[in-house]
């Protein structure tokens, strides 16, 4: 099973408000998924990032691929920087 950290649109028309979710690669964008991992809301301004940095961390650890959106989110809250130095230490 290939996981992925991807964005699952929610929201209205015209409103959209986005969960970073680990999910199975072979389900559907807004489908079922594993686990929430954040929350990313691009209306308000400055646009709106959450990220549970201890999940990401695990996700991405054990394998998981975030999308190139969910990537520059992630470097954005300095979850990729931590698990970038992690993954020196261990070498």
């Amino acid at each position: 099973m290939a996981v992925k950290l991807r964005l699952k649109r929610m929201g209205a028309k015209q409103k959209p408000f986005y969960r970073i979710v680990a999910a199975d690669s072979r389900n559907s964008r807004d489908g079922k998924f594993i686990e929430t991992v954040g929350t990313y809301n691009p209306i308000k301004m400055p646009h709106e990032v959450k990220v549970d940095e201890e999940k990401a961390l695990y996700w991405l650890s054990n394998g998981a691929q975030p999308t190139d959106t969910v990537r520059n989110l992630l470097s954005q809250t300095g979850v990729m920087k931590k698990f970038a130095e992690s993954k020196k230490k261990e070498n």
